[in-house]
């Protein structure tokens, strides 16, 4: 529940650092402030200026920091409340004693995320735009980047803002009906309820169908690099990073555990992981490493199936293949700075495949832009028109939202009791809002805000 106490923390990461900023929230800010910073202008704080001065312990007098402040006046502010920030210097020991003298001065320790949450309850942004925060703080690449920053300006807001008007006009057109039984509905009216609910339906499917690439753009996707040892699984992991991350020799099954690392793929993160050659080995450690390899390939949304194009395919690739015949593939054939001797088999000639040298860069980029297609579906994203869900629970909940606004057409058809009718609406608009936040669970809203750290 919501107290509107006055709620104070350290809102920069803890460790050193150049300056470290205590941000405190509620009717008592000022209040506080001006109980322990002493400056030399003249006059009371003027709202969203910054004032040089000290923070002074008020009963010994002495001064804990020399800080830049600014207040920030309700309703202006991120919270909409009365909102103070201390700039002080970066060191955890002087943030700590500032913090302390705020919180003993009325202050409360802030919970994780309860600043931004207070932005939501007291009308600044709804819940999409608050989960867009937890977005842009930890975006992996740059259209990641962007796109939860679209996304925090009211983009995906604005697409559900307009499903939901739509469902409430056509709500208000229906109950007049069953609030004013002796007029009968006619068919220009009909004709309205029906366009307000496929307006809202299309919309809804339009939404719907982004959710894989919101996803990934949001996630990344986790990618394998597999086959039978000595292909050049490490090599191709080194290239695609820029760095030695693996050890590369000619001796077959060096690699025996997993190596994973994130990297950024025209946009998309990518967690790559290098695994090791899947054979058959009588040593246990290299069993080891090919039972976790076998273990991560069946939860990967991509294995790059990597083949040494320089000899024939052998019974050891195939070996390798059966092991992961049933994952998304794409058939990466290295080393096509030497003569070509591979002959694939016919199963195989249907996957999308790429050629490429890890020893001269040849073919990469090529299979950068493949990876991205596969899962961009060949659109190159433009981010500041982009809105698309990224979140399981929004997804869960438009899904039930579009299986009410179905019934509800089915019964509005068949000619069923208004007032059973008129609940699929209802429950269509429930289903909105909790996506938005009017109808979101308390438990859900601890659980989102929750992901956020102290301070934010």
């Amino acid at each position: 529940m919501y107290v509107a106490d006055t709620i104070a923390a350290i809102s920069t990461p803890i460790g050193e650092g150049g300056i470290g900023i205590i941000r405190v929230s509620g009717p008592e800010s000022l209040k506080i402030l001006q109980s322990i910073f002493r400056h030399n202008s003249d006059g009371g704080l003027i709202s969203h200026r910054f004032y040089y001065g000290n923070i002074i312990e008020p009963c010994s007098g002495d001064t804990l920091d020399e800080v830049l402040v600014v207040y920030m006046k309700a309703p202006n502010s991120f919270t909409r409340e009365d909102v103070v920030e201390i700039h002080c210097h970066g060191g955890t020991l002087v943030l700590d004693k500032v913090l302390k003298l705020v919180l003993a001065k009325g202050g409360h320790l802030a919970t994780p995320g309860e600043f931004t949450k207070r932005a939501f309850l007291n009308g600044r942004i709804d819940l999409l735009q608050a989960e867009a925060i937890i977005d842009i703080i930890r975006g992996k690449t740059d259209i990641a980047l962007s796109v939860a920053q679209h996304q925090r300006a009211g983009a995906l807001s604005e697409k559900f803002l307009q499903i939901n008007n739509s469902l409430k006009k056509s709500l208000a057109l229906f109950e007049a009906y069953i609030d004013f039984p002796d007029d009968e509905i006619g068919e220009h009216d009909n004709s309205l309820i029906l366009a307000e609910v496929n307006s809202a339906e299309e919309l809804a499917l339009q939404l719907l169908s982004t959710y894989e690439e919101g996803r990934v753009i949001r996630d990344g996707v986790s990618v394998i690099i597999a086959g039978k040892p000595n292909v050049g699984k490490s090599s191709l992991l080194n290239a695609l990073l820029q760095e030695q991350r693996a050890i590369v020799t000619s001796l077959p099954g060096t690699t025996r555990d997993l190596i994973e690392e994130i990297v950024n793929v025209n946009g998309l993160p990518v967690k790559l992981l290098d695994t090791a050659g899947i054979r058959k080995s009588g040593n246990l450690v290299e069993q080891e490493g090919i039972r976790m390899a076998l273990e991560r390939i069946s939860t990967a949304d991509l294995v790059l199936f990597l083949l040494d194009s320089s000899k024939p395919f052998d019974k050891d690739d195939e070996h390798a293949m059966e092991a992961f015949a049933a994952s998304k593939l794409m058939l990466v054939l290295n080393k096509n700075d030497l003569p070509e001797k591979i002959v694939l088999p016919e199963h195989l000639k249907e996957l999308p495949f790429v050629s490429i040298s890890t020893l001269t860069g040849s073919g990469l980029n090529e299979l950068k832009k493949q990876i991205t297609d596969m899962f961009l579906h060949g659109k190159a994203v433009d981010s500041r028109e982009y809105a698309a869900l990224s979140r399981a629970r929004h997804r869960d909940s438009l899904v039930k939202a579009l299986e009410a606004i179905q019934r509800f057409k089915l019964n509005f058809e068949i000619g069923a009791p208004s007032e059973i009718t008129s609940i699929d609406l209802g429950e269509a608009l429930n289903a909105i809002g909790e996506i938005t936040g009017e109808t979101t669970p308390e438990d859900i809203l601890d659980i989102i805000f929750g992901q956020f750290c102290i301070g934010k």
